[in-house]
């Protein structure tokens, strides 16, 4: 098989496992986009992955992100930053990505106003999942999110779109989406059109979207085991 042809059938599976998620929560298949994880994957892997009908790409890191979007820049995809976001990089970020998915403190929001130029850019709050006073991932306190959301708004050049969270490590997914859907249900009665939300990878997708995901982000299902760090 071609690399193509590996891709193409990892697409189906991943497609297949959200339509089959989407039937068993009761919602239509079309209310969830497959955003594919290319980091540390070349830029012709994203062209392929363009021909096979992907138009939704996430990466993590600034420099390999600039470059890979300006290498496919005629391909018309649309590209998510969904990695830590430094504040001295945001602004650089906002040049180029059409989604920010990663923003989890105010001092980044002013950074991503100037970085995006006449350009809009969407965004979404990360919200950590963990409990308080753990060693977790990034994210912002959910009590934050309320006025972080507000920060967002008043800044001409972005749109609030939702939030974004990653499962706690060692904690069953579903019980952690779970908490994330609640605390969704309280962001939305103030942030109403901010309806977005980016949960869900691999190994997580369905009990994402049993929660209400609207977006999945998905890498080594689709691209295989990562290749070693450049």
């Amino acid at each position: 098989m071609t690399r193509a042809d590996d891709l193409a059938a990892n697409l189906a599976v991943v497609r297949r496992r959200i339509a089959d998620a989407c039937d068993a929560a009761g919602r239509s298949s079309d209310d969830v986009s497959l955003v594919v994880v290319t980091k540390f994957f070349p830029a012709s892997d994203v062209r392929m992955l363009a021909d096979l009908g992907v138009t939704d790409v996430g990466e993590n890191r600034h420099q390999e992100a600039s470059d890979k979007a300006a290498e496919c820049a005629d391909l018309g995809l649309r590209w998510h930053f969904i990695g830590a976001l430094q504040s001295n990089k945001a602004a650089a970020v906002a040049s180029y990505a059409d989604v920010v998915e990663s923003v989890d403190r105010p001092k980044l929001v002013g950074a991503l106003e100037r970085g995006a130029g006449e350009r809009t850019v969407d965004v979404l709050l990360q919200v950590s999942l963990d409990p308080p006073g753990s060693d977790h991932r990034a994210g912002a306190d959910p009590a934050t999110l309320v006025d972080l959301g507000a920060a967002v708004e008043a800044a001409e050049h972005l749109r609030l779109r939702g939030l974004m969270a990653v499962a706690p490590l060692g904690e069953d997914p579903a019980e952690a989406f779970a908490r994330l859907a609640d605390i969704r249900a309280g962001f939305l009665e103030v942030h109403p059109g901010a309806t977005a939300l980016s949960a869900g990878m691999s190994g997580d997708l369905e009990q994402a979207i049993a929660r209400g995901a609207t977006h999945v982000r998905v890498g080594s299902a689709v691209l295989g085991e990562r290749p070693a760090v450049k």
